[in-house]
Parts: C-alpha cells; sequence; structure tokens
C-alpha cells in the first residue's frame, strides 16, 4: 500500500468516525439572554448551557447579555439572527407574549421559531398585611363591593396583566398598582399600603411565615405541594390560570436537520438531574414542553394579554 493510499484511508476512517462537532454544530452557539447578568433568566441559561455542553457531544453554548426595552431588545437581536442555527435566545413570556400588543416592537410571535420551554414561574394572589380579606372568599366578596388595590412592578408586566385578566375572568373589577420594580410592590404589601399582589411561591412563603402576606388562591390549575391549603381559582369556579415561563427560542429559517439536533439537544438538557436539582435550588420549577406546545402557549398567553391590554386602554401605547 502506497503512502497516497495509506492517507487517503486515514481521511475516510476520520470522515466516518470523526467527533461530533464534524457537522451541525462545529462552532458555539450564542444564546442571546435579553436581560441583565445576574437574573433568574441569566442564570438559569447558563445552567442550560453548561447541561447542553454535558448532553451535546462536541457542542458548545455560549451566553451574551442584551438587555433594554424590557426585552424587547434582546428579543429582537434573536428573531433578526442569521438563521444558521449559531444564534439563539433566551424566550421569556413579557417580550412574546405581552410587549408585541403595548408596540414598539419589531416583530410580532408569528416572526419567532421554537426550541422549547425549560421551566416555569408559579404565581399567587396575596392579601397584603390589614387587608380586609384573608380567603379567596372574602376577597372576591370585597371584590364585588369594591376595588381591591393590587400591586405590580410596573404597568404592563406580567402580573399587572396577569392580576387584570383573573379579574376578567372573574367578573370583578381591580385597582392595578404599577411600582418601580417587584421588590417595592412587595413593601409596599409588607407596610400594608396596597390591598393584595402577585407573588412568587418562595415570595409568598417567605412573607406568609412572617405574617406579612396571606395566600389567596394560586394560578394553577391543580394545588402545589407548597400551598397544599391553597385553592386555585379553577376549583373555586374561575377558568384561569398564568405562570411565566422560559424557553429557547430561535430566528425562522434554521435548516430542518440542524433545528433537529437544537431541539433533541435541549431536551436532553432540560432532562438531565444535575440541571433539575440547580434549577431547584433557584427556586424554578423545571418543565420541558417541545416546540409545538411551547408555541401553542405563547400563543394562549398572547390572546389573553392581548384582550386585558386592550380593554385597559394601553394597545399600541409604546408605537
Amino acid at each position: 500500500m502506497t503512502k497516497r493510499t495509506l492517507l487517503a484511508t486515514a481521511l475516510v476512517a476520520v470522515s466516518m468516525t470523526g467527533p461530533a462537532f464534524a457537522g451541525f454544530p462545529d462552532r458555539p452557539i450564542q444564546i442571546v439572554i435579553p436581560y441583565s447578568a445576574g437574573g433568574s433568566t441569566d442564570l438559569s441559561m447558563r445552567l442550560l448551557a453548561e447541561s447542553f455542553k454535558r448532553n451535546v457531544p462536541g457542542a458548545t453554548m455560549v451566553v451574551r447579555n442584551q438587555p433594554g426595552g424590557g426585552g424587547s431588545i434582546g428579543t429582537s437581536a434573536t428573531i433578526h439572527a442569521r438563521p444558521d442555527g449559531y444564534t439563539l435566545g433566551a424566550g421569556a413570556q413579557g417580550p412574546l407574549a405581552l410587549m408585541p400588543h403595548l408596540g414598539g416592537t419589531d416583530y410580532q410571535i408569528q416572526d419567532v421559531d421554537y426550541v422549547g420551554m425549560m421551566s416555569r414561574s408559579l404565581q399567587l394572589l396575596v392579601a397584603c398585611k390589614g387587608a380586609p380579606f384573608s380567603t379567596y372568599d372574602a376577597f372576591m366578596t370585597y371584590a364585588k363591593k369594591s376595588e381591591p388595590q393590587i400591586g405590580n412592578s410596573g404597568a404592563g408586566g406580567a402580573n399587572h396583566i396577569s392580576a387584570e385578566a383573573f379579574a376578567k375572568a372573574a367578573g370583578i373589577k381591580v385597582k392595578s398598582v404599577p411600582f418601580g420594580g417587584s421588590s417595592k410592590a412587595r413593601t409596599a404589601c409588607i407596610g400594608g399600603h396596597i390591598d393584595a399582589m402577585v407573588a412568587s411561591p418562595a415570595e409568598a412563603l417567605a412573607q406568609s411565615q412572617a405574617g406579612n402576606m396571606t395566600p389567596l388562591f394560586v394560578m394553577e390549575d391543580k394545588r402545589i405541594d407548597l400551598f397544599p391549603d391553597t385553592p386555585t381559582a379553577v376549583e373555586k369556579g374561575v377558568n384561569f390560570t398564568w405562570s411565566s415561563w422560559k424557553g429557547l427560542i430561535a430566528p425562522k429559517g434554521i435548516p430542518d436537520k440542524d433545528m433537529k439536533i437544537l431541539r433533541d439537544g435541549f431536551a436532553k438538557a432540560v432532562a438531565d438531574k444535575k440541571f433539575q436539582e440547580q434549577m431547584k435550588e433557584m427556586g424554578e420549577l423545571t418543565q420541558y414542553e417541545d416546540a409545538v406546545m411551547l408555541k401553542a402557549r405563547v400563543q394562549k398567553d398572547s390572546e389573553a394579554a392581548e384582550s386585558v391590554i386592550r380593554d385597559l386602554g394601553m394597545y399600541g401605547m409604546n408605537k
């Protein structure tokens, strides 16, 4: 066998048995995070990148923070990126399902492709310190006679819309009180300056144990382990659920074979036990949904949000 033949044989062997990154992906995949570093979306996406690397041989993910516009700037950067599979984005409820209705975005949800959902953040409505109600039934009785003041982290934000969406579903009126961030709303709630607010389970647990908040209902279809004695709106006869979520989105047009690699790898990364344990330590509920399920979830949230935003006279206000 000549040297030339030996070389040719070796090259064929490498092409057949070489590393996984010989095809797509053969360089790092970038995840654009539309929020600043250090927040829950940023931290969870960094955990996902580590899990993806563990579960997809030869693949690497890196994150890039591009905050601004309530998450719309980084989301736009993802949607308008080259559709080669090397730029993905952290998908969140606000920038995708809410902000296009408020105006000022250069995209709509039909411009987005989906990889999958990785987690949800559950929500409760809680009574604040000194509120004139401490149970769901008492809250509803009060709301039919007066408009309870419900604090939120900012006009047009997810917990503003969720409170208004519940009120619409329940046939009551509420007075939404915006604050400059969730911490300020929480301070007002603890101080007894508002009647209620939307809170996370971790936040509600800590403050209810301290006697500063009282859980009224969970925005799920079933009760949750953390609050086994707290009802859902569904069991009380109001067909309403709501939660925020995190997922991975992509620009449209990525080749099908490459998108399959991304979606399969994402599913493995989310199923990784270490990833799930790390997410739990952060207070995040890991829940996988494939691209079809996530798309349906975004569409449902978008329709609910649009209806509320129009009722509030806020549709297109940022144009």
